[in-house]
């Protein structure tokens, strides 16, 4: 758009030398205006490609406003990448808060939460909702199955940015478009479920009608 529209040339490479830099400060930013979160909170993992090899982004999303609360890439989908990410998911509940995180079947969050609550002795325990299988075949799966649709949706507005990559040649390449697209998705995506507002408001960008207005906007706050 730049080389078409306004004939300014520029490279791909500078595209993504803006990009690593917007995402330094666009991380800091989405975890300090976060906010508070619900009591049900929905996690998974969606898998991207770096160096032609599997990593996975472990995403939390709050069921209040819809807001990713937690993003973070790893090599495995072990104990360790989900505790990081349940404990950022959680860190700015209120203390006496009732937490439940619904995940699916996956061994590593069981094993992450138990960690997690050794460190919560003075607060409610977390509670651990699994999701299992395309069928409704137990109660619990049932009952907590709309929230990890909350998640499968997330997962798949991500792969649908995702696509144009075709995966990534390094680690912060890949650290950038997911930290720019939580940026876009918390901040900038209106939602038709939210009555077409976003997951979370900035009063700074109010009355800025463009996005490229919005994106400098959050940058200059964010900077």
């Amino acid at each position: 758009m730049l080389r078409s529209v306004f004939t300014i040339p520029i490279s791909y490479q500078t595209v993504l030398n803006y990009a690593a830099a917007a995402a330094f400060y666009c991380h800091s930013f989405n975890l300090s205006h976060k906010g508070s979160i619900g009591e049900i909170s929905a996690g998974d993992e969606a898998y991207i490609k770096v160096l032609g090899k599997h990593h996975y982004v472990f995403f939390f999303i709050s069921s209040q406003n819809l807001k990713i609360t937690a993003y973070h890439l790893a090599d495995t989908r072990d104990t360790l990448p989900a505790i990081i990410a349940m404990k950022e998911a959680i860190r700015t509940a209120d203390p006496n808060q009732t937490l439940i995180l619904v995940t699916d079947g996956n061994p590593s969050y069981p094993a992450g939460i138990h960690f997690l609550n050794t460190e919560r002795t003075e607060n409610p325990s977390l509670q651990h909702r699994k999701v299992i299988g395309l069928q409704n075949l137990d109660s619990e799966s049932q009952e907590f199955r709309p929230y990890k649709q909350l998640i499968e949706r997330l997962n798949r507005t991500f792969k649908h940015h995702l696509k144009p990559s075709h995966g990534f040649n390094t680690i912060n390449g890949a650290l950038a478009l997911i930290t720019l697209f939580v940026t876009h998705y918390n901040f900038l995506r209106y939602h038709m479920s939210l009555n077409y507002q976003t997951p979370i408001t900035l009063p700074e960008l109010e009355g800025i009608a463009t996005i490229q207005g919005k994106w400098a906007k959050i940058l200059s706050l964010a900077a």
